[in-house]
């Protein structure tokens, strides 16, 4: 799939896409329902992809959405799978999490809605900003 075409799909993400809960149920496993449609976190160092560097696409594991290419993911030493840009800014919505006594910044997959992550503001150049996402709320698509 050529970059365009990802960008396209990303940028359709404006058409939402709704399911039953008995639906996401069926098609998510018990980690990825957890995550995405609870908001849930998995625990640092334990997910898939916080340690992979393969060349590649990372997609909503809810609906497929292209997310982030692997050319914007760095290191962050957090235990989770960091990026400083999704492949198009209309991919993901923020909204304002003050769960816990804290605020910060939740992301959702902007068609599905589910639960990726959060963003703060510490991230490397050039955005400064760290996409902070759950493992389990996303499948990778390597390079062919």
């Amino acid at each position: 799939m050529s970059e365009d075409s990802v960008k396209q799909q990303a940028g359709d993400a404006a058409e939402k896409l709704a399911r039953s809960d008995a639906e996401w149920r069926e098609q998510l496993t018990p980690e990825q329902y957890r995550i995405l449609r609870e908001h849930g976190t998995e625990r640092a160092f334990t997910g898939p992809y916080w340690d992979n560097f393969e060349t590649g696409l990372y997609r909503c594991a809810g609906c497929d959405t292209p997310l982030f290419y692997s050319d914007t993911k760095f290191d962050a030493g957090c235990g989770w799978p960091s990026y400083f840009e999704p492949v198009t800014p209309g991919a993901v919505t923020e909204h304002r999490d003050t769960a816990f006594g804290m605020v910060r910044t939740e992301i959702r997959c902007a068609t599905c809605g589910g639960h990726l992550g959060h963003v703060f503001p510490d991230g490397p150049k050039p955005t400064g900003l760290r996409y902070c996402i759950n493992g389990h709320s996303m499948v990778f698509e390597p390079k062919a």
